[in-house]
């Protein structure tokens, strides 16, 4: 078991946002959540964030996902560990020190670092990176016992530093006593008068305490999100990993490149996801689907051998073998039944569709309850709202809407009933009967002349 603390106060300048840096979104998630998760997954008892700018906003949109401890002004990264100091003293084995704004770092990295820090006898475990190119990065200088010596600012760096290429992450593993012992020795001597947290490994080596230095294996573990261009690379990794763990899955995904699925979404084997396909937060995909180009399914629900082509499905379920599409929108709280056929141009909202119903095109169905088997005619349209309330039309088993049918709702349709094309129904319709509601044709003769 080990505490984590997560350094979420600053205010993101350069996202140039009036939304807190952590919030921003890498697919899906804010970034200080994939931090959190991170942390649990790899065995976190206690989880802690230190919060600031716009505080209660992160609170809101974080939730009771973790702790939470109050950096009213930004004095530094001593100080905001400071902040979570009763968390810190009450922490039953390790204390993790992690960034709010770093979301790539993984479960596994956090628990190697705590097995090296661990089995090195460690007052303090720096997680560092060995880059191509360090410029910017403090150095990480090492002794010839391959412990830390110090960490060196990239503007105080000798030349000879300025050619090390192993960096700080900005990311740690204390022993919780020795980080209380250490933060309470440090002060803000220095031109900006903060606390840094860096200097919490001098007065540990000065106490005879070992500093190691745990190296990732993946740099891109380490990437902060300063802005939008660096959340951006953030999300393109993020969503190759994702990508792949649904394809190691038995996913076939159709030039993941183009395709964008968020944290949390679950897909059945031998489903195809199809190129420019969309995948938003809550959406789970039964096995042998297939997801055509150009869908958009938020918090959808689409079950085992489901075609969906070209469609938007938003919070809604779509059952067995039904088909979708092209370009049809199914709208929030809909469930559309089993070997339903929803076709191009059909628009459904609110509503329940029954199994073996078909819907092929230019229909709109709304606030409705469809029984099974029903046929609909091209241009069907349901009127269910008349300018101040909303009303619904129920439509039994088994009936036959003609092509260009009106229901001014509220309607009740029973079963087996025939609806005569160019209908517009006002009123209930018992079972079994054909309804025709248009007016006889009447044929004037001569007209065009007489209109002239």
């Amino acid at each position: 078991m080990f505490t984590s603390v997560i350094l979420a106060a600053g205010m993101g300048t350069r996202m140039k946002s009036k939304m807190p840096k952590v919030l921003h979104k890498v697919c899906g998630k804010p970034l200080c959540g994939w931090v959190i998760d991170a942390s649990k997954a790899a065995g976190a008892d206690r989880v802690c964030a230190v919060v600031g700018h716009n505080a209660d906003m992160v609170k809101e949109a974080l939730g009771d996902v973790c702790e939470y401890a109050l950096q009213a002004e930004q004095k530094g990264t001593g100080h905001a560990v400071m902040q979570a100091a009763d968390v810190i003293k009450e922490a039953k084995g390790e204390v993790v020190i992690l960034n709010g704004d770093t979301p790539l770092v993984t479960a596994e990295t956090i628990k190697s670092a705590l097995e090296y820090h661990r089995s090195s006898e460690n007052a303090v475990t720096v997680i560092t990176a060995v880059l191509d190119d360090a410029a910017g990065y403090g150095r990480i200088v090492r002794g010839v016992d391959g412990g830390v010596m110090k960490i060196v600012e990239q503007k105080d760096a000798s030349d000879e530093e300025k050619k090390i290429n192993e960096v700080n992450s900005g990311m740690y593993v204390f022993d919780g006593e020795s980080l209380s012992y250490a933060l309470g020795k440090i002060t803000p001597n220095n031109a900006q008068g903060e606390y840094y947290l860096t200097d919490t490994l001098e007065i540990l080596l000065n106490a005879g305490k070992r500093v190691g230095g745990y190296a990732v294996s993946d740099n891109d573990e380490i990437r902060g999100i300063n802005d939008r261009v660096q959340l951006s690379e953030a999300d393109r990794i993020m969503q190759k990993r994702i990508n792949e763990a649904h394809m190691r899955n038995g996913v076939t995904i159709r030039n993941p490149e183009s395709v964008y699925i968020e944290d949390g979404v679950e897909i059945g084997s031998d489903t195809e996801i199809c190129p420019n396909v969309t995948l938003k937060s809550g959406t789970k995909i039964g096995s042998d689907c297939v997801i055509g180009s150009d869908s958009v399914l938020d918090r959808a629900v689409i079950h085992d051998g489901a075609d969906i082509l070209s469609s938007v499905i938003l919070e809604s379920e779509v059952d067995e073998g039904t088909h979708v599409g092209p370009f049809a929108y199914i709208r929030p709280n809909c469930r559309v039944g089993k070997n339903v056929k929803v076709g191009d141009f059909v628009e459904i909202k609110n509503s329940n569709i029954d199994d073996g119903t078909k819907i092929s095109h230019l229909t709109y169905i709304g606030d409705s309850d469809v029984g099974k088997r029903v046929n609909f005619g091209c241009g069907t349209v349901t009127c269910n709202y008349d300018g101040k309330n909303k009303y619904r039309t129920s439509i039994g088993d088994d009936c036959f809407v003609g092509c260009n049918t009106n229901f001014v709702s509220p309607i009740n349709v029973g079963d087996g009933v025939y609806i005569a094309a160019g209908s517009t129904i006002t009123e209930d319709i018992p079972k079994d009967s054909l309804s025709i509601a248009r007016a006889r044709q009447v044929n004037k003769e001569n007209w065009k002349d007489r209109r002239k």
